[in-house]
C-alpha cells in the first residue's frame, strides 16, 4: 500500500462518537491517575504509531496543536502523512514548541525538561506526552499518590525512559509548570498528570 492510501485509511469510522469515547477515557484517566481505561482499536494508523496513540491524536489534536514525533515516528512518512490528513495538526519545530509529543520508544526519549513546561501564568501551555508502552503491568512498579487517588495506586508501565522516577520528581517540583503524560498500551491507557507523586514500591 502506498503512502497516499495509508494516509486516508485507518481513521475513526464514526469521528464524533469515537473522538468522544477517547476524550472521555483520557479525562477519566487524568482525573484518577493510575486507573487503566480500556479502549477498543478505534483507529488503525501506520506502524510504528500504535492504535491507542493514533486514537488519542485524532481525539485531541487539530490544526492549532503542533505535534512533535520521536525519531522512530518521524522517520515514517506514512505516520506523518496519516497524522496530517486525519488531525490537521502541524509538526512542531522543536520539542519545546509542541503541544503534544508522541513517543514510540520511551526508553530512548529525551529528558522531560526538554519539552515545553508552560509558564507560571499559563501552565496549560506545556507539552502533553503520549508514550507508547508495551503494557501497564510488566515494568517497574510505581506507587502513585496525589489528587484523584484515594490512598495510593500502583501502575507498572513497560519500557519507560531511564531515570524516570528522578525526572518525575523534578517535574513535580516545577508545579504549576511541568508536563503531563498519557501512557498508551496495546488496548488501554493510563495518565500521569503533573500533580501525581511517584515512587518505586520498594521505597
Amino acid at each position: 500500500m502506498d503512502i497516499a492510501a495509508q494516509s486516508i485509511e485507518g481513521g475513526f469510522a464514526d469521528p464524533v462518537f469515537n473522538a468522544q469515547t477517547v476524550f472521555r477515557a483520557v479525562m477519566d484517566a487524568m482525573a484518577r491517575p493510575g486507573s487503566v481505561q480500556s479502549l477498543p482499536a478505534l483507529a488503525r494508523p501506520p506502524a510504528p504509531l500504535s492504535a491507542i496513540s493514533g486514537a488519542v491524536a485524532l481525539a485531541l489534536c487539530d490544526n492549532d496543536t503542533p505535534l512533535w514525533l520521536d525519531p522512530a515516528l518521524h522517520a515514517s512518512a506514512a505516520v506523518m502523512s496519516w497524522l496530517g490528513f486525519h488531525s490537521g495538526a502541524p509538526l512542531a519545530n522543536t520539542p519545546a514548541d509542541a503541544h503534544f509529543a508522541f513517543v514510540a520508544s520511551p526508553a530512548e526519549m529525551m529528558a522531560l525538561d526538554g519539552f515545553s513546561q508552560g509558564t507560571q501564568d499559563y501552565p496549560d501551555r506545556s507539552t502533553t506526552l503520549i508514550l507508547q508502552v508495551g503494557d501497564l503491568t510488566s515494568g517497574t512498579p510505581l506507587l502513585l499518590e496525589g489528587p484523584g487517588i484515594e490512598k495510593t495506586a500502583t501502575i507498572a508501565p513497560a519500557r519507560m525512559l531511564r531515570h524516570f522516577i528522578e525526572q518525575w520528581k523534578q517535574n513535580i517540583n516545577r508545579f504549576p509548570r511541568g508536563v503531563d503524560i498519557i501512557l498508551a498500551a496495546h488496548d488501554s491507557l493510563a495518565c500521569l498528570p503533573r500533580t501525581t507523586r511517584i515512587k518505586t514500591t520498594e521505597a
